[in-house]
């Protein structure tokens, strides 16, 4: 068997108010992964759960953000979660809170014969 790339999704999630990189986040991947229906591993005859997927996020203060929350969001397979500086931060005219935006990619890879 041969790990091959199968998929590649992408998304951008926010968090309005409240700095909370961890929820933009996960908002980010469930846009990538909900508005698609993947097939492919069943039309190969496998199992969905043999999906592994690198999931790979950008905000401002990868730091802040909760890889398991994110590596949650996964309905099927295994995955795993890669932070990274990105996306962008909005500061109020106050300078007390801000928008944030993440950004994620998903890529789905399946070992087929």
């Amino acid at each position: 068997m041969t790990r091959k790339r199968m998929v590649t999704e992408i998304g951008m999630g926010t968090d309005i108010r409240g700095r909370d990189y961890t929820k933009a986040s996960v908002r980010a991947l469930k846009d990538a992964l909900w508005h698609n229906s993947l097939s492919v591993a069943r039309a190969l005859d496998l199992d969905t759960d043999s999906m592994e997927v690198v999931v790979t996020i950008g905000v401002p203060e990868p730091d802040q953000v909760d890889k398991d929350a994110v590596l949650a969001v996964l309905p099927y397979g295994t995955g795993t979660v890669d932070v990274v500086e990105g996306g962008l931060e909005i500061v109020n005219d106050r300078g007390t809170d801000a928008t944030v935006m993440a950004h994620a990619a998903a890529v789905v890879y399946l070992d087929v014969p």
